[in-house]
């Protein structure tokens, strides 16, 4: 009986592990296509907003005109709000595959998604969301 339930686990564990690899690959695909040589600082949001909506998107404007001021002057950075409901906004979401609020760095073709980040702290803990900011984008 522990025979089968130890091959039971084994197997489950085998397909879990190869279930991700799989997605990996496909997000890996998508990704190599966004690459390009600037930052970018994106946060998706609908028309109707609440305090914490707008709080992600002041806090995460303020924290790279913090860290990164020159990097945002030569434009190797840059934060775009984008609205959901507007036309333009749909077709930048729908390249990168967004469909809610979110707060997405595009760092030379890596995804970083801080939305968790971004809601959790915006209004009761800024400094860590622009901690979390500044790890996500690093030295340039």
């Amino acid at each position: 009986m522990r025979r089968i339930i130890s091959l039971l686990i084994g197997w489950i564990i085998f397909f879990q592990f190869n279930s991700c690899d799989i997605r990996g690959q496909a997000e890996n695909n998508q990704t190599r296509n966004l690459q390009s040589e600037t930052i970018d600082v994106y946060y998706f949001h609908f028309t109707r907003r609440c305090e914490t909506c707008i709080a992600v998107e002041n806090e995460s404007r303020k924290a790279v005109e913090e860290l990164y001021p020159a990097a945002l002057t030569e434009g190797r950075i840059v934060f775009q709000s984008i609205n959901l409901e507007e036309e333009e906004g749909k077709q930048i979401a729908q390249k990168l595959n967004v469909a809610t609020q979110t707060l997405l760095i595009v760092r030379f073709g890596e995804r970083i998604d801080l939305t968790n980040e971004g809601f959790m702290y915006a209004r009761t803990d800024p400094d860590k969301l622009k901690q979390a900011l500044q790890r996500a984008i690093g030295k340039i």
